[in-house]
């Protein structure tokens, strides 16, 4: 008998309403970005969007709970999207357009800690690596063009998910076991925020070359949660060899529930 397909939740980007002439006035959407749940499910995994419930919905939290969503998944993945909000970690916005989205740190907290209670896997990329720092009680750089000097580019408008910069992975910790034999490789950039203080009990499995912007972090409590300021998804979109997304998938498809069908070890896709 086949061993079940592992159940996935990815937490929503929240497009709050639009003006009318944008064709939905005052409908809030939920959405997946195509690339993240095609990437999850490329190892036969079942992929669930976790829906936000919302004060003025017509349910209500008594009617559902988030552990109940917890309890039939065996993972979690936040996926990337709008900035995390300054006022999420006890700053004002330098600047509106960096205000973020407060709704969407509120819920994606609440599931954090829901799946760490449960002792489950919660893999973060891009905003979802930044949002595991504030909820562990660190703070970010709001911008990192104006408030870390010398810092290298780490967005480009024009090329978007092909501009890349070179990334170094920290010796012993558990990325480096994930790419043995790699310390530099080639990572997109899609970000202009990034990790300032870090979160207690996270460590730096990655930084970015040369400037050292934190790129990946890990903690180091009792059950896996990790993540990866880059888009894992995205690695074949450049164009260029960028160090392979699928170690960190295998990884995290192992901690919630064992290795996916039709692959070999996490360790196997290294690049070198």
């Amino acid at each position: 008998m086949s061993k079940k397909p592992l159940k996935i939740g990815i937490s929503p980007r929240i497009l709050h309403p639009l003006p009318r002439d944008m064709g939905l006035p005052r409908k809030t959407l939920q959405y997946l970005e195509q690339s993240i749940a095609h990437w999850v499910m490329a190892r036969d995994v079942l992929v669930f969007m976790v829906p936000t419930i919302l004060e003025d919905s017509i349910v209500k939290r008594s009617d559902m709970r988030l552990r109940d969503y917890v309890d039939e998944l065996d993972g979690l993945v936040l996926q990337g999207g709008v900035d995390v909000s300054p006022i999420t970690y006890g700053e004002a916005p330098r600047q509106e357009e960096w205000s973020g989205d407060r709704v969407r740190d509120q819920f994606e907290m609440e599931l954090l800690n829901a799946f760490i209670e449960a002792r489950k896997p919660v893999l973060g990329i891009c905003r979802g690596m930044q949002l595991i720092n504030v909820a562990f009680g660190g703070t970010l750089y709001q911008d990192i063009a104006t408030m870390i000097p010398g810092s290298i580019p780490h967005t480009d408008e024009e090329r978007y998910d092909q501009y890349t910069h070179g990334v170094r992975v920290m010796p012993g910790t558990g990325m480096a076991a994930l790419y043995p034999g790699v310390s530099t490789s080639l990572i997109n950039s899609l970000h202009h925020q990034s990790v300032r203080d870090l979160g207690r009990d996270l460590r730096v499995e990655a930084v970015s070359e040369p400037d050292g912007v934190i790129e990946a972090i890990r903690w180091t409590g009792p059950s896996y949660v990790f993540g990866v300021q880059w888009h894992p998804e995205f690695f074949k979109a450049a164009g260029v060899a960028l160090l392979d997304g699928r170690p960190i998938l295998d990884e995290f498809l192992e901690a919630a529930g064992g290795a996916p069908r039709g692959t070999a070890s996490v360790h196997s896709f290294a690049t070198r």
